[in-house]
């Protein structure tokens, strides 16, 4: 049959299974979005914003694993998606990106609203697609989702020229294979079988759980390894919630801001093994100083990664899931006794997620509230922008699930926990979703409030608003001697704000109202915002300063200061069976 080039987007769009697009229409995507008017079956979220279009897509791929889509028109609507797709390829996030794109013959005149938008992009994603013929529109589509899917996941762009799009052409249902995304390559029996021997010898093995995790949907291969072989574990930023953060087994986050048992760990392991993990900047502390004493195994999809930033003893190029499931039958249980001990005396005798004391609530005290508020919730999601809230997020939220806390971690976009929430909330509408966010990045996309608004979202949001740019000031602080310069920010009055929107909103200036405001944003049907007002000058510990290894953790003066009448938190610590 023939249909318009446009037709055939949707068409294919259908048979890639895609259930939800986040976009915003302009001139060169319109014939798109007129034959997007016959397919009722596809949802259109309007979102107010480009980049928080990319933002969305990619937390909507995160919470359910699938590929996330979002479209913009040629021009500043190909150049807004930016900061959102490289957000996702250094996260890892398969996303398609639909760009409209100027008629074919004005390309390369400087037309109204042209870019060289899959020339911009081809850097910053997996890769580009400029269709200029469009019996080419169905398989390129198809090969788009693949490449998303593919190895490392990641965005990919297709353009499209508005007479593309308009343009008739004969169309026939293409036949593809069930599966064609190559993420089961075979794995290395005798590398799996040399790793269980390295673990099973060792006396002080840990486990890194990385994103990949999540990407390979591993969760249950992990936490089985982790049993039979008693074996902590540890997660970085983007494994939270990999592994139940309530398990025996379960240490919390290492790195920059992560728990100083966890680091200090890491520091007298003799073998690590890192598991969907690329050992950042941000994990590893000064380069060349972790895991000096370990012997480092890595299993991950992308060959680059097993020499990279921590060479590996050994490295198995494989997702997670496959290679667990192979290694697991040949890890032997083993109690190490000696080394449970040492973990629990360290993470009794330096507590990470103490609470400090005073009359003005403070971020610790909001966010251990509102995990206990979590605790009891069925599925709930967790979304952050960047910065110290972020941070105070992962040290204090206890999250039991997979895919249960989306952030931005490799790009650190603020404004990044408006556009992700709604995201998460589409893919998962059962699920009860709180954006924790800072009142700095809050402002970069409060836009999205009308998004909110419109679509009868029910996202809870948790401004944490010291009134900074936190961790800017933090740093300010902590390596500039004080010299405080643009990162100071006048209150607003959120609630005004939120009222022009239609959303109930809080302001809590007291220990005592934290409480009935979190259970006034649960009974809320809808959404629900609440401005924390906390302590201005609070800082993130532990902390990692630049250049240190994960040795030299710093620990809350505070707590230090403390430390000979130190009482066992309820943060938790490994123990053995």
């Amino acid at each position: 049959m023939q249909m318009t080039g446009a037709r055939v987007v949707c068409e294919a769009l259908i048979r890639e299974d895609v259930k939800v697009i986040f976009g915003i229409p302009g001139g060169a995507i319109l014939p798109f979005y007129d034959a997007l008017w016959h397919y009722p079956q596809i949802r259109h979220v309007l979102m107010r914003h480009e980049q928080a279009s990319a933002h969305a897509a990619e937390a909507y791929s995160r919470v359910t694993g699938e590929v996330g889509v979002c479209v913009a028109t040629s021009g500043p609507g190909a150049t807004n998606l930016i900061t959102g797709l490289t957000a996702a390829k250094m996260d890892s996030t398969p996303l398609v990106a639909i760009t409209g794109q100027v008629a074919r013959p004005f390309i390369g005149t400087e037309a109204f609203q042209e870019c060289a938008t899959s020339e911009m992009a081809a850097p910053l994603v997996k890769k580009t697609f400029l269709i200029l013929d469009p019996s080419d529109i169905a398989s390129t589509i198809h090969e788009a989702f693949i490449v998303a899917k593919s190895g490392r996941p990641g965005p990919v762009l297709v353009d499209l020229p508005k007479d593309v799009q308009a343009e008739l052409v004969e169309y026939e249902p293409l036949l593809f294979p069930e599966e064609t995304a190559n993420n089961h390559s075979q794995v290395d029996d005798g590398l799996i079988k040399h790793a269980a021997q390295i673990i099973n010898e060792s006396e002080r093995p840990l486990i890194i759980a990385g994103n990949g995790v999540h990407i390979s949907n591993a969760s249950e291969e992990l936490k089985a390894l982790a049993e039979k072989g008693s074996i902590p574990v540890i997660n970085t930023l983007h494994g939270t919630g990999s592994f139940p953060r309530d398990h025996h087994l379960s240490m919390g986050m290492l790195g920059m801001h992560g728990m100083y048992s966890s680091n200090i760990a890491t520091c007298e392991a003799d073998v690590i093994l890192g598991i969907g993990a690329r050992f950042d900047d941000r994990v590893i502390g000064r380069p060349g100083s972790f895991g000096e004493n370990a012997k480092i195994i890595k299993i991950d999809i992308e060959p680059e990664h097993i020499q990279k930033n921590v060479p590996a003893d050994l490295g198995i190029i494989s997702s997670a899931k496959p290679a667990l499931e192979v290694l697991i039958p040949h890890i032997k249980f083993k109690k190490r006794n000696q080394w449970f001990e040492r973990l629990s005396q360290l993470s009794k005798t330096h507590p990470s997620t103490e609470i400090p004391e005073g009359d003005i609530p403070n971020p610790q005290y909001v966010l251990s509230a509102l995990a206990d508020l979590l605790s009891e919730v069925r599925d709930p999601v967790v979304v952050t922008g960047v910065g110290q809230h972020q941070m105070w997020a992962a040290q204090f939220i206890r999250l039991q699930e997979p895919r249960s806390f989306v952030t931005s971690g490799g790009l650190g976009v603020m404004g990044f926990e408006v556009p992700a929430a709604i995201g998460a909330q589409v893919g998962k509408p059962n699920s009860t979703v709180w954006s924790i966010a800072g009142d700095g990045g809050f402002q970069m996309t409060l836009q999205e409030l009308a998004t909110i608004a419109q679509e009868r979202l029910p996202i809870k949001f948790a401004i944490i608003n010291n009134q900074f740019l936190g961790m800017v000031r933090q740093w300010q602080e902590s390596f500039y001697d004080h010299h405080y310069k643009a990162v100071e920010i006048p209150p607003i009055d959120h609630v005004k704000l939120c009222e022009a929107y239609g959303i109930p909103a809080l302001c809590v200036n007291s220990k005592e109202e934290v409480q009935s405001a979190l259970a006034a944003a649960t009974s809320e049907n809808g959404p629900f915002l609440i401005d924390f007002r906390v302590s201005p000058e609070e800082n993130v510990y532990p902390m990692v300063p630049p250049g240190a290894s994960l040795a030299e953790t710093v620990e809350d003066p505070r707590v230090i200061t403390k430390r000979q009448d130190f009482k066992p938190s309820n943060e938790g610590s490994v123990s053995y069976p």
